[in-house]
């Protein structure tokens, strides 16, 4: 990621205008993301506020599979598979499978996963023309929506839940405090 480009949405490397328009959007989200959770401990990345709550090894989990997930929707135009789902489930739902499954796991560990997904993706959008992120497809509520918007939701996301993040942050410094 270059950092001198980092607030400039323009064009990249081997992308069309409107996938890098897209990617420079990504970009930003993801380094804020990283910045949020550098160098946290794994007591604190498996901080639980409450037997309810997420944490953010949790949600960096959920980055990564939420990513993961929608290079299947639209790359390959299909719904999760069994075995997909398996593994991505925890992370996905989050809720009592994801406190069971997810901890454990340093920072590097999450960085590297989002980092793979995130690799995958660029990849795969310099293999696809602009026009690809305006096609169709039923999506929720029985409403259609294009790829831009699927990938939108993909960051948009990711936006949501680091505005988690830094309240667990909060909770854990003053828990420990």
């Amino acid at each position: 990621m270059d950092l001198d480009t980092l607030y400039i949405i323009d064009q990249k490397d081997s992308l069309g205008m409107e996938f890098s328009k897209l990617v420079s959007m990504m970009n930003y989200t993801r380094y804020t993301t990283i910045e949020a959770v550098k160098g946290l401990t794994v007591e604190e990345l498996d901080f639980l506020f409450d037997e309810e709550a997420n944490s953010i090894g949790m949600l960096l989990a959920h980055f990564a599979a939420v990513e993961k997930t929608y290079q299947v929707l639209t790359f390959e135009n299909r719904d999760l598979n069994e075995k997909e789902l398996s593994i991505l489930l925890p992370a996905l739902d989050l809720g009592n499978l994801g406190r069971e499954t997810i901890k454990g796991n340093t920072i590097d560990y999450y960085l590297e996963q989002m980092a793979e997904a995130r690799n995958t993706t660029i990849e795969m959008f310099k293999t696809f023309p602009d026009e690809w992120l305006y096609e169709q497809t039923p999506f929720w509520h029985e409403r259609y929506a294009n790829n831009f918007f699927k990938w939108f939701h993909v960051f948009e996301d990711e936006l949501s839940h680091r505005g988690q993040i830094r309240l667990i942050k909060k909770m854990f410094n003053k828990r420990k405090g």
